[in-house]
């Protein structure tokens, strides 16, 4: 009996891989995509012209905020990959793909950034695109979150943890939608229906008892509070 378990885990182990590679990977590919939030800045700043510092963040008050939200959406995503991925142990092809679809919605959110940035909040077009690559690095982070929960073998969460952090996953790809819903229709609201991520605890709770009957296996190690 022992021989088939030690069987069935090696060949296990034969499907995944180490997951510190990955986790230096993602953290090198996350750093670069927060650099290129500022290079519209920085080319805006060296092609300063009349009137000093005060006409200058007047005139690109949109840019700055755009970075602002960028910097801190991106920040807050990866301190979520870096709190689940603390406590994962391996990575399998599937998980390998689905960071880095991961990671292309991150990469793309200097653009939507630039875009927005450079037409304000009036046109709604550009604002759609901004939370709709947002919205994108949500359902991708779900996806992670659910292929964790299926696979126990790669992390040392605990099936409580797991479930817990589907539903938050869910609640802010649901929140994501609404605020893609009030920038469409909504007049002049642009960046602010982002305020809806505030709603964040109130949503968790309200999906919460979608799951409820959902019990995913518990990681394997003893440290099941990650």
């Amino acid at each position: 009996m022992h021989g088939n378990d030690d069987g069935t885990r090696l060949a296990a182990l034969e499907r995944v891989f180490p997951a510190e590679r990955a986790k230096a990977f993602v953290d090198a590919v996350v750093a670069i995509a927060l650099t290129l939030l500022i290079l519209p800045l920085m080319e805006s700043a060296s092609e300063q012209g009349e009137g000093g510092a005060g006409a200058w963040f007047s005139e690109h008050s949109g840019q700055i905020l755009a970075f602002l939200i960028s910097f801190v959406m991106i920040g807050f995503f990866w301190i979520g990959h870096h709190r689940v991925f603390a406590r994962v142990v391996a990575v399998s092809n599937g998980l390998l793909w689905l960071s880095l679809a991961w990671l292309l919605t991150l990469v793309w959110m200097p653009v939507a950034t630039a875009l927005t940035g450079h037409s304000g909040t009036g046109d709604r077009s550009f604002v759609l695109v901004y939370i709709a690559g947002m919205a994108a690095t949500g359902l991708m982070w779900l996806l992670v979150r659910v292929h964790l929960a299926r696979h126990p073998a790669l992390h040392t969460i605990g099936a409580a943890r797991v479930r817990e952090g589907v539903a938050v996953a869910l609640a802010n790809l649901l929140l994501f939608g609404a605020a893609a819903c009030l920038a469409a229709f909504v007049p002049g609201i642009g960046y602010y229906a982002l305020l809806v991520m505030w709603l964040s605890g109130p949503a968790r709770r309200l999906v919460g008892p979608w799951l409820g009957r959902w019990h995913p296996a518990a990681g394997t190690g003893a440290a099941a509070d990650g």
